[in-house]
Order: C-alpha cells, then sequence, then structure tokens
C-alpha cells in the first residue's frame, strides 16, 4: 500500500513539474482492492504526501480520510468498466486540452498513436466536469482505447500500472504537440491505414506491457 501511495504522489508532482496540471488541475489514481486510492481535492502536488490520498469505494464512499478529487466519478466508472485499468492518470496538458477544446481527435498521423491503444485518440463528448455524464462519456471514449481527450477539459489515460497511465497521458501531449504544428504550417498529414496500425499494435505487444 505505501508503495503504492508513493507511486501516485509522485506521478501527481512529475505531473504538476511538466505543467500537465495548471492551478492544481488534473488528478491520479490507483485500483485498490474493491475501490481506488485517489488524490484529494485542491491540495498543490508540491506539498502533496502519501497520507493526504484518500481511499474510497467506486460507489463514492470514503473509507479513510480527505476529500477526494471532484473528478472521482470517472475514475471509478472506468474502474467498473475496465477490468484492464489499474491506474489513471487525469491532465490539463497544454497542447492536448487545446485540441479538446476544438473538441479535434487526434488522428493515426504517427505509428506512437497505437501506443494509446487504437488507430485514432477519440475526443469524448463535452459533459460538466465532477458529474455522471461526464463518466459515462469517458468510459464511451476510452472504449478499446488507453487514452481519451474529453471536450473543453483535458485528457484521461489508464494504465496497468500507475507509470504506464503517466507515459501514456505524456505520449498525448507529445502527439498532440506534433499534430497542432503540421496543422499550423498548413499541411495536412498522412494518415496511416487501418492495416498499419494493426501490425504497429501487434510489434507494441511483442515488446511486453505497454502502459
Amino acid at each position: 500500500m505505501s508503495d503504492k501511495r508513493e507511486a501516485i504522489v509522485a506521478a501527481a508532482k512529475r505531473m504538476d513539474t511538466a505543467g500537465f496540471a495548471p492551478n492544481k488541475s488534473g488528478n491520479v489514481s490507483a485500483r485498490m482492492n474493491d475501490g481506488m486510492l485517489i488524490t484529494p481535492s485542491g491540495l498543490p502536488y508540491a506539498r502533496m504526501t502519501p497520507d493526504d490520498l484518500v481511499t474510497m469505494r467506486l460507489d463514492g464512499t470514503v473509507t479513510g480520510s480527505g476529500k477526494p478529487s471532484s473528478e472521482w466519478p470517472f475514475h471509478a466508472a472506468i474502474y467498473e468498466a475496465r477490468a484492464d485499468a489499474q491506474a489513471i492518470v487525469h491532465t490539463h496538458s497544454p497542447k492536448a486540452t487545446a485540441l479538446a477544446c476544438a473538441r479535434k481527435p487526434i488522428p493515426a498521423f504517427h505509428y506512437m498513436i497505437a501506443y494509446c491503444g487504437g488507430a485514432d485518440v477519440r475526443c469524448a463528448d463535452y459533459a460538466t466536469f465532477g458529474t455522471p455524464e461526464l463518466a459515462q462519456s469517458v468510459v464511451r471514449g476510452l472504449e478499446d482505447r488507453k487514452a481519451v481527450l474529453l471536450a473543453n477539459h483535458g485528457v484521461v489515460a489508464l494504465g496497468a500500472t500507475i507509470e504506464g497511465a503517466y507515459n501514456i497521458a505524456a505520449e498525448v501531449e507529445n502527439l498532440a504537440g506534433e499534430y497542432l504544428t503540421i496543422l499550423a504550417a498548413g499541411l495536412d498529414p498522412v494518415i496511416l491505414d487501418e492495416a498499419e496500425m494493426e501490425r504497429v499494435a501487434a510489434r507494441f505487444s511483442g515488446y511486453g506491457k505497454v502502459g
């Protein structure tokens, strides 16, 4: 348990240092038995310690102390829908969030899109933060994927580990920056076809567990 707490705090601080969580935005969680461990609401990541994390059931019942992130509903919904999800990272990383605010998904312009679980990174429908409606939208957007943009909001990534989820969120930001650069130059990206993306996904699976 202590190792998982330390890993969540480390990921949250890494996210903050990278500029992925302006003004205390974003959150990190990990599955724990029949519930989850999640970052608290409103606490700057620089001051966060493992003891500040909140334990809760997936129905929203807090089993420890503290107030969980306001986005706990979509974390719980993902864990209920996806047995493969062991950790979740939510960012407001600037380049990916810019695309999310344009409600523009990221197509397979680069093979690393497959690292995010499929042939594109979708943009989930908008819903008010912290609501059941947003939770439902996130789960739909993540179907057969490991990452999704949230319209007018940010990014959600899941993984088999906390580090894996963070790395996927970071790759979404990297891809978003490359895609925006292409668009800003007035160029049309060449999109890899479905067959090639399937080949790439197969090669990723051969390298062991990704995310």
